[in-house]
């Protein structure tokens, strides 16, 4: 199956194009926040999809316009499923139709052994799927922005498509976001602090070497979600952020790392370990970006999670493929610089993409090493799911 596409005026602020769709059923914004380069240079943007899959423990529900369908299948093969034959895309774009969506950090159950401690307090779904049938897509690089649809799209819906394109939707026409509570922490100091001496037993006790130990921070909001993901991207732009917008949440994100990129059966992943806050001072900034590149802790950090995500490309990569091409470089964002690796393979022959995530599922850098004892700890001493954060 293959696609047809159309070049559009390019913007370089492609928020403010997809603003016309930010409030559709499914709306999805992957969003580069304009940083350019190989690694960043996308923006895409889709709504309405034709297939849905929603997961919630071990039922899967598989909606199309016509049709509701349940599955207890393996939620990873379900959407190999919906996906189908590869669709190609034109002009070298990354996305030519196809799956976007998410898969939450808690879908890890399906394919580990993990106790049940933390409370399941958010129902929200464990993957939400969506298979689309085109997307807009903008090259940064190139300043150019296309409009890709699969040749079995309606074209009533492209021409509607075309004409929301041309009603770009003002901010200022929207209702304001606030925070309209207090924040609330879901540990005390006290129980963040008795959880962080937990973890140092279990280092020098060899039960693990490192953990992601996180909080979860929560308050009542009111106004337009769609704004608040803008102003989220001006106090924090990141090359991989995100805004979806489902029946029963809405999901913001914004993130400077990229857990996995497949191209032509070459894989790459980019695990980032250690942190440094960028300062206004410029030689202060340098010294804290050399400080961070010399520094025994993170680069120890950073290796062991490298060591880690080579174990798990190699269960879907070619026998001697994997490679360790970069190790500690410095990345510097708006508001801090990171220390970044890079390890990559070739598919092997007959894996999907998808095999690929559900081996590597979820990412190294926000478990600790080795992997499945570190989500023990992390069920044990985080007090909620994590439900969609550090899928």
């Amino acid at each position: 199956m293959g696609a047809s596409v159309e070049e559009l005026n390019y913007t370089q602020d492609t928020g403010a194009v997809f603003a016309a769709f930010a409030d559709r059923p499914w709306s999805i914004f992957l969003d580069s926040g304009a940083y350019g380069g190989e690694r960043a240079r996308y923006d895409i943007f889709s709504a309405e999809p034709s297939v849905t899959l929603t997961t919630r423990g071990l039922r899967t529900e598989i909606k199309t316009p016509r049709a509701l369908a349940i599955s207890e299948d393996c939620p990873f093969e379900l959407v190999k499923r919906s996906l189908g034959s590869p669709r190609p895309a034109p002009l070298g774009l990354p996305f030519a139709g196809g799956a976007m969506g998410y898969f939450g950090y808690d879908l890890a159950r399906r394919l580990e052994r993990l106790p049940v401690m933390a409370a399941a307090d958010f129902d929200v779904p464990e993957m939400a799927v969506g298979i689309y049938d085109w997307a807009v897509v903008v090259d940064h690089a190139e300043r150019r922005s296309f409009l890709v649809a699969s040749d079995h799209g309606s074209r009533a819906a492209l021409l509607e498509i075309r004409a929301a394109l041309g009603r770009s939707l003002s901010d200022t026409a929207r209702r304001s976001f606030g925070i309209v509570s207090p924040v609330h922490f879901n540990m005390t100091r006290h129980e963040y602090g008795r959880g962080f001496r937990r973890i140092k037993r279990y280092l020098r006790d060899g039960d693990c070497y490192q953990v992601n130990f996180a909080q979860r921070f929560s308050a009542c909001v009111e106004g337009d979600l769609w704004l608040a993901y803008r102003a989220l991207q001006c106090l924090n732009p990141a090359p991989f952020s995100a805004y979806l917008r489902l029946p029963e949440l809405v999901v913001l994100s914004s993130s400077p790392e990229r857990f996995l990129h497949v191209r032509d059966g070459v894989i790459e992943t980019r695990p980032v370990k250690g942190t440094r806050a960028r300062s206004a001072n410029k030689v202060r900034d340098q010294a804290l970006a050399k400080e961070l590149r010399v520094s025994a802790k993170d680069r120890a950090e950073n290796l062991m999670i490298v060591d880690l995500l080579r174990n798990d490309l190699g269960k879907n990569s070619a026998l001697g493929s994997v490679k360790t091409p970069a190790l500690f470089e410095v990345e510097s964002f708006a508001t801090v610089h990171h220390l970044v690796s890079t390890v990559t393979g070739r598919l092997e022959t007959g894996r999907h993409a998808l095999d690929l995530l559900a081996g590597c599922f979820p990412g190294g850098s926000i478990t600790g090493a080795p992997k499945l004892r570190a989500m023990e700890i992390i069920e044990e001493l985080e007090p909620h799911r994590r439900n969609v954060y550090c899928g």
